[in-house]
């Protein structure tokens, strides 16, 4: 504690620290609220350590503790998310909010708390790609459909239209573009995700063999060379196949151990066919609406370019938060390509207009 009377910055500081800590409590409380067993735990913990750093600034402030005050606005819309929305993104965006932690920096406060700042993080983040693993099949197929679709089609209508096309004409590619990326999408996705999961089931071990493990030559020990062939190495191996032999009560679980996080990573291929077909039909309707409503080429190249920018922005945001990765940069990158995309199609079919004129 503080030797000497606070000043009146130190104190605004203090009371700010004091409200961020009880939001992230909260937050956390919230997010815990929605979970269940482990995952719960370990979200109530975090909110236990928040509760005990608020209780330091409290100690702190003493008689000055003033008025509850809203914590910061990050902290007050996580809050929000976390009652309304997946707890996956509000994970991904309370990681990011962890990472910023200031208490290096902040005298006042001590390398524990500093320290926990920095394993809350951590924690965090493993917390959110579990969700991310839950998700990343269809999420993966949903976010690329999206994009094509908006990218892609916004190209095509943007080229027919320079060439010199009508509107009725444009439009009719536009929906045409529409149809035919939208079912190469969902049947790409399909097969692409089919046969990742048929890979993975050929790799997992065979629930026979963990039969066979009683009769085993236990001098021989063959056990260890499949533990080789998994990537040990050979005393690792032999060690590892003693300790599974000595002890046959629970061992065909460990030996027979199957890689269903990675299925789930993956995704079912029939969700992100779906996922695919779905959303970037829907990224490819943006850039027709305005020739659908009956605009001409002009104001509906100019409406379809804004509708499709903001909705890059949007989708690269997005993928920005769920990552982990700073929003505002993925979602200029995302514009950035677009616009790429959409400049080199106009110039193109400005040309081809122009030579077939």
């Amino acid at each position: 504690m503080s030797g000497h009377h606070p000043t009146p910055a130190q104190l605004r500081r203090w009371r700010r620290h004091l409200a961020d800590e009880r939001a992230e409590a909260t937050v956390y409380r919230d997010l815990a609220g929605r979970r269940e067993g482990e995952e719960r735990e370990i979200l109530l913990a975090l909110a236990d350590a928040e509760d005990r750093h608020a209780a330091h600034w409290e100690e702190l402030l003493g008689d000055e503790v003033g008025a509850p005050r809203r914590g910061d606005v990050r902290f007050r819309v996580l809050a929000w998310l976390a009652r309304h929305f997946g707890w996956v993104f509000v994970l991904a965006l309370a990681q990011r909010a962890e990472a910023r932690a200031t208490y290096d920096a902040d005298a006042d406060a001590t390398p524990a708390m500093a320290a926990d700042e920095r394993i809350h993080a951590e924690v965090v983040r493993a917390l959110a790609t579990r969700g991310r693993n839950r998700l990343a099949g269809s999420f993966r197929a949903a976010v690329f459909g999206a994009n094509d679709g908006l990218v892609s089609n916004l190209a095509l209508v943007i080229g027919v239209a320079a060439a010199g096309a009508t509107s009725s004409t444009v439009l009719l590619t536009g929906l045409a573009g529409l149809l035919a990326g939208a079912l190469s999408m969902g049947a790409g996705e399909y097969i692409s995700v089919r046969s990742q999961r048929e890979l993975l089931a050929a790799s997992n071990p065979a629930p026979e063999a963990a039969t066979a493990l009683t009769h085993l030559d236990v001098d021989a020990n063959e056990l260890a060379l499949v533990y080789r062939a998994r990537g040990m190495a050979p005393d690792e191996a032999q060690e590892r196949a003693d300790a599974v032999l000595a002890d046959l009560t629970g061992p065909s679980r460990e030996f027979t151990e199957r890689h269903d996080d990675q299925h789930e990573a993956v995704g079912t291929d029939v969700g992100a066919s779906l996922a695919s077909f779905c959303f970037f039909a829907s990224g490819a309707a943006i850039p027709v609406l305005p020739f659908l409503f009956g605009m001409t080429n002009g104001a509906a190249l100019l409406v379809a370019l804004l509708a499709v920018g903001a909705a890059l922005l949007l989708t690269g945001a997005v993928v920005g938060v769920i990552s982990g990765g700073p929003p505002v940069r993925r979602a200029l990158r995302q514009l950035a390509i677009g616009a790429g995309a959409a400049g080199i199609t106009h110039l193109l079919g400005t040309l081809f207009g122009a030579t077939l004129g």
